[in-house]
This record gives structure tokens, sequence and C-alpha cells, in this order.
């Protein structure tokens, strides 16, 4: 039996999803963040050292990272569906997406996540000027007009795909789920049509509504 190990407010979401979409019987083991830290229990590192999530277990297998994860089950456990064929037209769009969220948009959304934080963070009064204004230009110089490139390249995409990688359903949007409900939660997505249309065909999935059921709703560090 696999089983999602789910920290709350974490990308192990879209796992259950996929999971769905695969029709994969699968149980959840739930796990709650320290509430001062927001890190993981020490009892999701007895599953991966690492203590992150997700992670799954299928029988003696554990299997960490999103992308790995993804690919392992649709490999393992898809049956040739949600995937492009290797000599499909669209192959190349299905490796090239499944990699890029969590090769190039994640890193700068936690970028920010991070900075953004730091002015909330305990330190003397008077150092508190100097970190936001420190924070504040990074974000700012820097990692908010590298996201706004990139979600224009994500937006000229979907112009032209229903899906990322045509006009089926594959784990590349699964994989890119997570970055753009994200996006969409912390940005006005008007000037961002596709994306938003994209979110809205993922939420009335069938499947990704029967995965929130059993996850509870979608919720993001912030």
């Amino acid at each position: 039996m696999i089983i999602v190990h789910h920290l709350e407010k974490s990308r192990s979401q879209r796992i259950v999803w996929l999971l769905e979409e695969l029709g994969v019987p699968y149980e959840i083991e739930h796990y709650k963040r320290d509430p001062n830290t927001m890190l993981a229990p020490e009892s999701l590192r007895r599953v991966h050292p690492l203590g992150k999530s997700p992670v799954i277990t299928d029988g003696d297998t554990v299997v960490a990272e999103s992308g790995a994860i993804i690919e392992y089950l649709v490999e393992k456990h898809g049956g040739g569906r949600l995937k492009p064929a290797v000599d499909d037209p669209n192959w190349l769009n299905y490796q090239y997406w499944l990699h890029y969220a969590e090769g190039s948009l994640m890193p700068l959304m936690v970028m920010k996540l991070i900075f953004s934080r730091v002015p909330k963070a305990p330190m003397p009064f008077f150092a508190k000027p100097i970190a936001k204004k420190i924070s504040g230009g990074m974000v700012g110089g820097f990692v908010q007009p590298r996201i706004e490139e990139q979600l224009r390249l994500v937006e000229s995409h979907l112009a032209s795909h229903t899906w990322f990688a045509g006009e089926a359903l594959t784990a590349a949007d699964v994989q890119m789920s997570f970055p753009l409900q994200a996006a969409g939660a912390r940005a006005n997505l008007d000037a961002l049509p596709h994306i938003r249309d994209f979110i809205q065909r993922v939420e009335a999935r069938p499947a990704y509504q029967r995965g929130i059921e059993r996850t509870g709703p979608l919720e993001l560090l912030g």
C-alpha cells in the first residue's frame, strides 16, 4: 500500500491528486508543523532523513522529492497514463515542465517567502529598518522581477496549450499546479488569464476535489 506522508501547508497535496487521477489505492499519514519554527516534526525524519514533505512509502520503498515521486508513480503505477510517449511531439514539453516547476519557478517563490519573513524575525529594534531595507531590496530588485518573467513564460505557453503537454492532462500539470496556485494566492492574475484558467481547470477536476476531501483545503505558508 502506498502511504503519502502529508505535511500541512506543503507540496504533498498534488501527490494525493495524482494518485486520485491514477485510481491507485493509498493512505495518508498526516503531520503538523511546529507552530514556532514551522518545520516538520521529528517523526517525519523517521521516514526520510531530511524530514521534508512530500515523501511516499510504497512497501519498503521510500521516495522523496516531488518530481521523483511523480515520475515513480506514473512509471510504476500509471500503466501508460498521464505521460506522452517518447515519440509524441508533446514529450519534450512534458519533460520540460515536469522539471521546470521545482527547478526554476519554486526556488524564486521560496526566496520571496524567506525574504518577506526577515523583517518579522526577532532582532534588536535598531536592526529592523536595515533588515527591512535589505530584504525589500532583494525582493523588489531581483526576486520579484524574476518571478514575473517566469510567469510571463508560463502564460505565453498556456495561451496555446490547454495543458502543459498538449490537449490532455499529464503529470507535468500535476507538478506545475502547486507553484501556480501559490502565485495565484499571492497575486492578482487578471493580467495572466491563461494561468488563472489553468488553475480553475485543475481545481474543477473530480480527482482533484477527491484529493482535497482527503487532505483538506490547500494551505500555503505565508
